[in-house]
């Protein structure tokens, strides 16, 4: 018997040490496999990711990518977290327009781990008159409150502080944020917001509130828009830069002007860009407060709230949703934000009943007491990836800050459409991608469930409009679901394509799986046979299917053999339009449907030609 020494595991040390140029040639193997004769580099660059911003993500990171030092947590410039230890604020939002009604839940989310409130306010929302009821036994100098309230943040705020008198909460132990942000609300509206409430409200945190914040640098607005990461912080820096001139100019010491904002981000379930771009947000800030003149403290520090991205949610499949929140406040809590607030996974259908808030609520507390999460102090700092990473978009967010600067300042940039074309611009290229199935949606694009029974929920107060717009990732194969439904209701069937299997299991099976996914995200129903056809059967299995156009699905080897037989047999037997998975020119064939073809344009195209109404 051997006996190892007792020496430790040395791991990879007494292994020969490779190269990069024989891991280039490893790859170089498995895509000769595919069919893709590469070498070197262009090896590598062919399993590269092409990101929004100019941003390319490799296969491989090594240490030759080394970033410079980021730093310690709670030090400048703060990429390794504003706070020296991990964890976060779980900060629950409630848009229950009945002051009663919001007050059950804000209790019941109070008593089961939500530790601050997101209160959106006026409008169609909760009234401001109703803040005291919906406040209602809330301990508010335990409980953080965060008010959002556009156009009525000056009332919002003045009811809040009242409040905070009236229950003689210590002006010291009043904690959250009053929630003025001028331009967020020009971004929203479209209007031009006056600053005078956001003046008064920071001179009186400065002189009597240490505790609060009076200003929210909310780059939602941006995000759900359809901007990348990297025009989303740029707008951000835009906007704090703003607030900063504003309140200094107004007479507010530079540190206390710092100490007066907020910032507001999504949290995507692109793990690694989420962590990314909250890291790079706090570089990007601490970089603007050095500029200006704070070099040491930790005034500097971006105080981070980040929010589970709607632009993310689906309306289709709504259960998915719990676990895109769930990936991304994974990512909002390594990348170091101080709050997070998990969205209901039926946010995007209305009013979130109490299951959803408990399961979104429960998502953070799973995070931080059973993944300990916030044991360490971003656990994904040193990652040569994370770390490249957080570099690049943190130089493409300052290039678009400066074409922002340039232009006069967020202000002038959102009134003169420069902020919205540039937005327009990246999410046009994004629902291309969409579009395409080449950014797949589960449960919407890919993998949807015709036979879903509809998640209902009472409506949600529609929010502010008249400025940026607001995206979905859904927003297309939506359009083509409903009227999919509409047809369904009016006619007691949805639209069918017919699948026409050719050959075998092995030749048809992953063709036929791509089509029937295909089809059914634009809400139309596959119909096929439990064994394949050939041109002899194809008309009769037509026929009895109830369709009105049909699919070919099969390897190219059968697609030559039978076709064009096929397809002829099938408009002999009533076929409109014959469709091909796959490529080719094949007599009979319409139009051939393919990974990365325009899935959004096809399917509307069917439907069209299938008279469903739009």
């Amino acid at each position: 018997m051997t006996v190892l020494p007792d020496d430790g595991l040395p791991l990879a040390a007494e292994f020969p040490d490779a190269t990069h140029e024989e891991w280039q040639r490893l790859v170089e193997g498995v895509l000769r496999k595919s069919g893709k004769d590469v070498s070197g580099d262009a090896a590598e660059q062919a399993l590269s990711t092409a990101l929004d911003d100019g941003l390319t993500a490799r296969p491989l990171y090594t240490a030759r990518d080394a970033a410079p030092a980021a730093g310690y947590p709670g030090f400048a410039p703060f990429v390794r977290g504003g706070r020296p230890a991990g964890g976060w604020d779980v900060r629950q939002q409630h848009t229950v327009p009945d002051p009663a009604r919001a007050n059950d839940a804000v209790l019941a989310d109070l008593e089961n781990g939500v530790t601050s409130l997101w209160l959106p306010l006026g409008g169609e929302g909760l009234p401001v008159a109703g803040l005291e009821r919906a406040l209602a036994g809330v301990y508010l100098d335990l409980a953080p409150v965060v008010l959002d309230a556009g156009a009525e943040t000056g009332a919002a705020a003045r009811a809040l502080l009242a409040l905070y008198e009236a229950r003689e909460v210590a002006p010291a132990a009043a904690r959250g944020n009053l929630g003025a942000d001028p331009l967020g609300l020009t971004a929203r509206t479209g209007a031009a917001a006056d600053p005078a409430d956001a003046l008064e409200l920071a001179r009186r945190c400065h002189e009597q509130y240490p505790g609060l914040r009076a200003l929210t640098v909310d780059a939602l607005p941006y995000h759900e828009a359809g901007a990348s990461a990297g025009q989303e912080l740029g707008a951000s820096l835009a906007t704090g830069v703003g607030y900063l001139r504003l309140l200094t100019e107004a007479g507010l010491p530079l540190e206390a002007a710092l100490r007066q904002l907020e910032f507001r981000y999504a949290a995507t379930a692109d793990q690694f860009l989420t962590i990314a771009k909250l890291r790079a947000a706090r570089r990007l800030w601490a970089r603007v407060a050095e500029v200006c003149g704070v070099r040491t403290g930790d005034a500097g520090a971006q105080r981070q709230h980040a929010v589970t991205s709607p632009v993310m949610m689906t309306r289709r499949d709504p259960y998915v949703n719990m676990l895109r929140t769930t990936v991304a406040t994974l990512a909002a809590g390594v990348g170091g934000a101080d709050a997070v607030t998990v969205l209901p996974f039926d946010n995007e259908l209305g009013l979130p009943d109490p299951f959803a808030r408990r399961i979104a609520r429960n998502t953070s507390s799973i995070l931080l007491e059973e993944s300990h999460l916030g044991r360490v102090a971003d656990p994904a700092g040193g990652s040569w990836y994370v770390e490249s990473l957080t570099t690049e978009l943190a130089d493409a967010a300052w290039a678009f800050f400066q074409e922002l600067e340039a232009a006069g300042g967020q202000a002038a940039a959102l009134g003169s459409g420069l902020v919205g074309d540039r937005i327009a611009a990246t999410w046009q290229e994004r629902k291309k991608r969409l579009a395409k199935r080449r950014e797949p949606v589960t449960g919407v694009s890919e993998f949807p469930h015709l036979g879903e029974k509809p998640v209902v929920r009472a409506s949600a107060p529609r929010p502010a409009g008249g400025g940026l717009p607001r995206v979905r990732r859904d927003e297309d194969y939506e359009a083509l679901r409903a009227r999919s439904d509409a047809h369904l209701a009016a006619t007691g069937a949805r639209p069918r394509v017919f699948l026409a299997a050719l050959g075998p299991a092995a030749a048809h099976t992953a063709r036929a799986t791509f089509a029937a996914n295909l089809f059914q995200a634009g809400g139309i129903e596959p119909v096929h046979e439990p064994v394949s056809v050939d041109p002899a059967t194809a008309a009769a299995a037509f026929t009895a299917s109830g369709a009105t156009v049909a699919c070919l699905c099969s390897g190219d080897a059968l697609y030559e053999e039978q076709a064009a037989d096929v397809a002829a047999a099938l408009k002999a037997a009533g076929a409109e339009r014959v469709y091909l998975a796959g490529r080719g020119g094949y007599e009979g064939v319409d139009e051939y449907v393919f990974a990365g073809c325009d899935a959004v344009a096809v399917l509307s195209s069917i439907l069209d030609r299938m008279g469903v109404a739009a």
